[in-house]
């Protein structure tokens, strides 16, 4: 499976579940795509943004 197949069908997975990924998400993942982010920068863009959420 490549890269871009893994993000199609995560974010298809989330979709069933009748959920849509925020559209800076969406901007993130498909940076990725393209080379232009690691999967260490997603992680932390997820940190920061659930981290944030809890306090």
């Amino acid at each position: 499976m490549t890269n871009v197949q893994a993000w199609d069908y995560a974010v298809g997975m989330i979709k069933v579940d009748g959920l849509e990924p925020t559209k800076e998400f969406k901007e993130y993942i498909e940076k990725e795509k393209r080379g232009e982010l690691t999967m260490e920068d997603i992680k932390r863009y997820l940190d920061r943004k659930y981290k944030a959420k809890e306090g």
